[in-house]
């Protein structure tokens, strides 16, 4: 067999697999946009439930963030959290692993990463608002400086004692 012959073959292989592949995913696109698909679950508490703040040297409200400590994204939102509460609201940062040093107006809490489940906090920043009465009135990835905003909205409106 010529060298000529064996590439035909092997590209005509390659192109099979690739379109077996390709069929594969057309079906997936085409369940997830019938709704066939398997739907996600919420994980941890969701808004409405008691935050869990037996654990944490606060009371309700607070800002619950869930961070990490090589994560520029968290420590942007840490930063905007700060900006939008500051002298209304309770700051804690809750890192998996030891926490970072943290501006002063923040109770940063190291070594909770059984929180991160709890709360379901599947990805960091995770912001969670506690309001008066200890539910939970917000909970929702942060990934930008707006979306902390968009969260904190009620915050930013009330009045600083």
């Amino acid at each position: 067999m010529s060298f000529t012959t064996s590439a035909l073959i092997v590209t005509w292989v390659a192109l099979l697999l690739l379109a077996f592949v390709v069929a594969g995913l057309v079906r997936q696109v085409h369940a997830l946009s019938a709704g066939t698909g398997a739907r996600p679950v919420a994980a941890g508490l969701r808004t409405g439930d008691r935050a869990d703040l037996d654990a944490l040297p606060a009371d309700a409200p607070a800002v619950l963030l869930f961070l990490r400590a090589t994560c520029h994204t968290c420590v942007e939102a840490l930063a905007e959290t700060v900006e939008v509460v500051t002298g209304r609201l309770p700051v804690l940062a809750l890192y998996e692993g030891p926490a970072p040093e943290t501006p002063p107006e923040v109770v940063a809490l190291g070594d909770r990463a059984h929180l991160f489940a709890t709360y379901g906090a599947l990805a960091t920043p995770f912001a969670v608002l506690v309001g008066q009465d200890g539910r939970i009135t917000a909970a929702a990835p942060v990934g930008s400086r707006a979306a902390v905003r968009e969260l904190l909205a009620p915050v930013s409106v009330m009045e600083v004692p």
